[in-house]
């Protein structure tokens, strides 16, 4: 089969042939049809985070496909399913986190495309457990973005606890930004969409968001107080120290800022400020099978729809340069059709 290796950090993937992986107990063969391209992709091959991948590794957390094959002990999926194979390869699932719905937060999990071989390739192997089937009025390239940038923003917007009616505010409108204010939308929540590019901004508009802010102009938090009184929830998804600062200081009292992003910095937080105001700081990892699944019922029912731009396998240190560039609006989707 055809796949993108990486084989040594920060260099260039290689895209060649190689084995296709043999499945087990409870495993089921995946023809890869579509791979969503996500920035968690490029730390990993970058080798950029203090757990360090595998390697060799095939990258990619965003693969939906048909299954091919079927492993021993697998009794709710078939040949011919369409599923997408998420972060969350697999858990314990006997631990505290798994068995009371934290299944992200398990010690013993593996991840697509870091721990295990991902879907960067023609054929991925799944623990059957942890596949999530397609809705029928999805196609593989919109449905491949929701299993991580989807559900991640999807899933912060439930840690938010914000209610219908309620404010929000999102830091960075890219990848995971333009999708978290249409889940927003569709949950009846009130959007602050705050972004550098004032393309963004008008992207976030015609998206949905009720106000926009660029941060250059003005310190973004000081200026959704005076405009809104603060928000009832912020969900942080840009890589900046400052933007987190700031997404932290647009929570009104009694507020949840929600940390989605993953920035080198530490964050700084007033002490005091925190405990006066009981404002809750919250960090948020992907999704549940479950979230997974409510995550793409929204998409399915056309709420929701992620700005994709479709490239072939072989592009793929193309566009990771784009991304490293910021120069992607929405997700890159890799096909295989």
């Amino acid at each position: 089969m055809k796949a993108a290796i990486v084989k040594s950090f920060k260099e260039p993937l290689v895209v060649e042939e190689t084995l296709k992986p043999e499945i087990s107990y409870n495993e089921v063969l995946v023809r890869i049809t579509a791979c969503g391209v996500c920035h968690t992709d490029l730390h990993a091959a970058h080798g950029d985070w203090p757990v360090k991948p595998k390697l060799p590794l095939i990258p990619g957390h965003e693969g939906v496909g048909v299954i091919e094959q079927v492993g021993p002990g697998v009794t709710h999926l078939k040949v011919g399913d369409r599923v997408g194979i998420p972060w969350l390869y697999t858990a314990c699932g006997h631990c505290e986190y798994c068995l009371t719905g934290r299944e992200t937060l398990c010690h013993d999990q593996l991840n697509s495309g870091y721990s295990v071989d991902g879907g960067y390739a023609e054929y991925c192997k799944a623990d059957a457990n942890y596949v999530v089937k397609v809705p029928e009025n999805l196609s593989s390239v919109e449905a491949a973005p929701i299993f991580c940038a989807g559900v991640t923003t999807y899933k912060a917007l439930k840690v938010s606890k914000a209610k219908p009616g309620e404010w929000v505010s999102i830091f960075g409108i890219g990848g995971l930004g333009h999708v978290a204010i249409q889940y927003a939308k569709a949950m009846g929540l009130k959007v602050v969409a705050v972004d550098t590019g004032n393309e963004k901004l008008e992207l976030a508009k015609s998206l949905g968001a009720d106000l926009v802010i660029n941060p250059i102009d003005e310190d973004a938090g000081e200026w959704i107080h005076r405009e809104v009184g603060g928000v009832h929830g912020s969900i942080c998804t840009a890589v900046s120290k400052q933007a987190f600062g700031q997404s932290y200081r647009s929570v009104r009292r009694g507020g949840v800022c929600v940390a989605v992003g993953l920035p080198p910095e530490e964050m700084s937080i007033p002490i005091f400020d925190t405990v006066l105001n009981g404002v809750e700081v919250v960090g948020s990892i992907v999704g549940t099978r479950k979230d997974l699944q409510e995550a793409l019922q929204f998409a399915a029912e056309g709420k929701v729809k992620t700005i994709v731009e479709v490239r072939p396998l072989e592009d793929i240190n193309e566009v990771f340069d784009d991304m490293i560039h910021g120069k992607i609006n929405g997700r890159v989707v890799l096909s295989f059709e």
